[in-house]
């Protein structure tokens, strides 16, 4: 028997899942998360049901690369002889050569590392344990996912910027995140026909909206960094904004970046902290400001994707924040009600029917999994 890894390292945390190769999807057999914003200094590697079996001590000065070592050396003993016959990584940025699952060499790399910055947050983090893994175990095969793959099917006027066209040949265009998250709920929906708005809400936070399957509109676009408040991120600015730092405050693109995507958001807005679990508990009325102003981000984007879809009849909260927090999707709902959504019924399993037919349910993405599908189907070629 064979087993896929699937490593998923985020801007904030780093989760894998070990699964078995079974026909007619991969089945669960071993699962870890690092979270650092929640101060995690281990890996508590657990089997499918969540039960601990391993802790794995960590030194707050491993990297990424660091981490992918451990869990090889790790999670191989504990295979019950099963074999690790390849290793799936969540890629963040694709740019324009990348829209479908690949194999990972050298090249590749190379290639990926010069799309940096354009999600430094990210990039580096993801790339960094497939080159750790390529230079300890060059016969495994490594495929990368891509989160911007899902929203190739956006059309030109949700893909373009407002700017001469030669710019979108050279790349600069609206690609969205988060989409092997989306992938997976349009799998767990299963139903093409339906209007679909999917709020993934984590430290890092987008929208979607999706019908026929098919990514449509989306909040996120030529970085990670525009679209809705986040937790240390801006989300969308007047670009004039970035000008007036520039060239009246005298600041410099380093630092411009560092407050864009380190100190803004959530942190920002707050002054205390990026962790919606620590505002929400918090009586600071920075706090309680910082969430409302994310809360009315949400809804009003939501409004957006509803328009490029003509409606709406499914909204799907996900993510970290989207997933746990029923105070967060119960205020997003209310300022929604126009739109016919009301609060989030969350002892009805999430889900919430109103006359005007919008649904609203809660659903633990697994990027994992469409992580290890597309590994298998990419090395089974």
């Amino acid at each position: 028997m064979q087993a896929i890894l699937a490593l998923n390292a985020g801007s904030s945390s780093v989760k894998f899942k070990v699964y078995e190769v079974q026909a007619p999807e991969p089945v669960l057999l071993l699962r870890g998360m690092l979270d650092r914003d929640a101060g995690d200094s281990e890996f508590i590697i657990k089997d499918a049901a969540g039960k601990p079996i391993q802790d794995v001590r960590l030194n707050a000065s491993d990297t990424q690369a660091d981490l992918a070592a451990i869990l090889l050396e790790r999670i191989e003993p504990l295979l019950g002889g099963r074999k690790l016959c390849a290793v799936g990584h969540r890629i963040v940025h694709g740019g324009l050569d990348f829209s479908a699952p690949v194999l990972i060499d050298a090249e590749i790399i190379r290639r990926l590392e010069h799309l940096t910055p354009l999600a430094p947050l990210h990039q580096s983090g993801c790339l960094d344990p497939a080159r750790s893994i390529l230079s300890l175990r060059p016969e495994l095969p490594q495929v990368a996912c891509f989160d911007t793959a899902f929203h190739r099917t956006l059309s030109p006027i949700y893909r373009r910027f407002a700017l001469p066209l030669e710019f979108e040949a050279k790349g600069i265009r609206r690609y969205g995140f988060h989409g092997l998250s989306f992938e997976y709920i349009v799998q767990q929906i299963n139903r093409p026909d339906l209007r679909l708005v999917v709020a993934h809400l984590g430290s890092g936070c987008s929208l979607c909206a999706i019908h026929n399957g098919t990514s449509v509109n989306t909040t996120m676009s030529f970085t990670p960094l525009d679209g809705l408040m986040m937790a240390t991120r801006s989300g969308a600015i007047d670009p004039g904004l970035v000008l007036y730092l520039l060239q009246s405050q005298g600041m410099s693109v380093a630092e411009i970046e560092d407050l864009l995507y380190r100190k803004s958001g959530l942190l920002g807005v707050s002054g205390c902290s990026a962790d919606m679990r620590t505002l929400l508990a918090s009586a600071d009325p920075n706090a309680k400001a910082a969430v409302d102003q994310f809360c009315a981000r949400i809804a009003e984007q939501i409004a957006v994707m509803a328009m490029a879809m003509n409606g709406m009849d499914l909204l799907v909260f996900t993510g970290g924040i989207g997933e746990n927090s029923a105070q967060i999707r119960s205020d997003v709902c209310a300022r929604l009600q126009w739109l016919g959504v009301q609060a989030a019924n969350d002892e009805a399993e999430g889900r919430s029917k109103t006359a005007a037919g919008v649904e609203v349910r809660e659903i633990s993405t697994d990027e994992e999994f469409i992580i290890a599908s597309h590994t298998i189907a990419t090395t089974s070629k």
